[in-house]
């Protein structure tokens, strides 16, 4: 059976945008909540989505990820509003 990985964007207490990739994101948001997720997201509660997508498989989320970091934050933030420009996630370089 084929795992399918996503990509998301938390938002922090202080409006601050984290990446990450996994294959729950419901379990993996309750983990940073938590405080047992990405050391970057400790004691930046209250979390929220922001957003999230299946991307396909671990090396495709990874690439994905890397990619999604470069953006600025101004294009982050509107990713919930164009889907569409996931697939500039996937250019081949």
């Amino acid at each position: 059976m084929l795992t399918v990985w996503s990509l998301y964007l938390i938002r922090d207490k202080d409006n601050r945008l984290y990446a990450g990739i996994t294959t729950d994101v419901a379990r993996r948001l309750v983990q940073h909540q938590a405080g047992t997720g990405a050391r970057n997201l400790r004691g930046r509660a209250p979390l929220a989505l922001h957003w999230h997508a299946e991307i396909g498989n671990r090396s495709q989320a990874l690439k994905a990820e890397y990619r999604l970091k470069q953006w600025p934050k101004s294009r982050k933030e509107l990713l919930p509003l164009h889907p569409e420009w996931i697939t500039s996630l996937f250019r081949d370089e």
